[in-house]
């Protein structure tokens, strides 16, 4: 499925044309995740990939999320993957509430390319050892976003949907997109 995303109202003005996410649940528990920007990359921050390990506050630069709710209850997952590789694997209890790293999930293979005005960011997540997702059969509820730091240090907050206020990823409002199982194999 593939969703546009949209800045927060009250997000600066960045030289962002376009901003897409295409998201696909893969066979064994796997989860694919690419974002397409398309706009004059000189003037955002966006790093080349050098380092793949786990990292925490991606989001103070740019980096891109996907959030999924748990099958019960007002839990959910938060996954950020940044433009040089750096990733973060969160669960939480309930909204920004009971943070804590995923043990379940020990890589996310992050890749990217630049070319001309477009940027591609591509992650692949083994979902198949987290706790509390829904079965794997079933559809499951998401909310895909981005922050896009710019050369001169703003920050602006883009996703599918935004609450009204302040820009909150972790909002019910943006659990707008809904991924279905992946077909059977065979």
């Amino acid at each position: 499925m593939t969703v546009s995303l949209k800045p927060h109202s009250d997000s600066p003005a960045l030289p962002v044309e376009s901003l897409t996410a295409t998201a696909r649940r893969l066979a064994g528990g796997k989860l694919e995740v690419v974002y397409r920007l398309v706009g004059d990359l000189g003037a955002l921050v966006i790093p080349e990939l050098s380092n793949t390990a786990r990292a925490d506050e991606l989001w103070k630069h740019t980096c891109f999320e996907v959030f999924i709710l748990k099958a019960e209850g007002a839990g959910y997952v938060e996954f950020n993957f940044a433009p040089t590789g750096q990733w973060a694997a969160y669960s939480f209890r309930s909204r920004r509430s009971g943070m804590q790293d995923i043990a379940g999930v020990s890589a996310a293979p992050i890749g990217t390319m630049t070319i001309d005005r477009h940027f591609v960011l591509r992650a692949e997540l083994d979902l198949s050892k987290v706790e509390g997702l829904p079965a794997m059969d079933t559809t499951w509820r998401a909310a895909i976003s981005t922050v896009i730091e710019s050369a001169d240090g703003m920050r602006a907050y883009w996703a599918v949907a935004h609450p009204a206020g302040n820009p909150d990823f972790h909002a019910p409002e943006g659990y707008v997109i809904d991924l279905p199982a992946p077909a059977s194999e065979g």
